[in-house]
């Protein structure tokens, strides 16, 4: 399982370097990743068993279903197969990276079965901006949290 929150940079030529506590796992699942994102504002890293997994589940779905068709039009315009360096970076593509303000310091996320990497100041506002409600308790109350 993928959790926790580290900070990382992201270089000159767009690669993060995954942060060492991630990277054993990573490394186990395999060295080809997809990078995407649903709303360009921070890019998603799956590692490639997990994708596939969910590709699994939209083929079952119609190609006519409009969840469906508006996922894999976001992801597919921001997103690219990657593959891990010998130094543990990815690569965030570039119309991700430019939508998403990827460069200097970013926070790397465990997300269970994929990271999440966000420009720091922007996360910040983000969670500064969503504060946790009484129907937040409830939900995560009901998810076993």
């Amino acid at each position: 399982m993928l959790r926790g929150n580290y900070p990382a940079t992201v270089d000159d030529k767009g690669r993060v370097k995954i942060p060492a506590d991630f990277l054993s796992e990573l490394r186990r699942l395999g060295r080809k990743f997809y990078v995407t994102s649903v709303a360009g504002d921070h890019a998603r890293i799956y590692p490639m068993k997990a994708w596939e997994e969910i590709e699994r589940k939209l083929a079952k779905r119609s190609s006519y279903n409009p969840a469906r068709q508006k996922f894999l039009a976001r992801t597919n315009y921001y997103g690219q197969v990657v593959e891990m360096d010998g130094q543990g970076r990815i690569l965030i593509p570039s119309i991700l990276r430019e939508s998403a303000e990827m460069k200097g310091d970013v926070d790397v996320q465990g997300n269970l079965t994929y990271l999440q990497v966000w420009n720091h100041a922007r996360f910040l506002d983000q969670l500064n901006n969503n504060p946790v409600t009484a129907e937040d308790i409830q939900a995560f109350d009901e998810l076993g949290a």
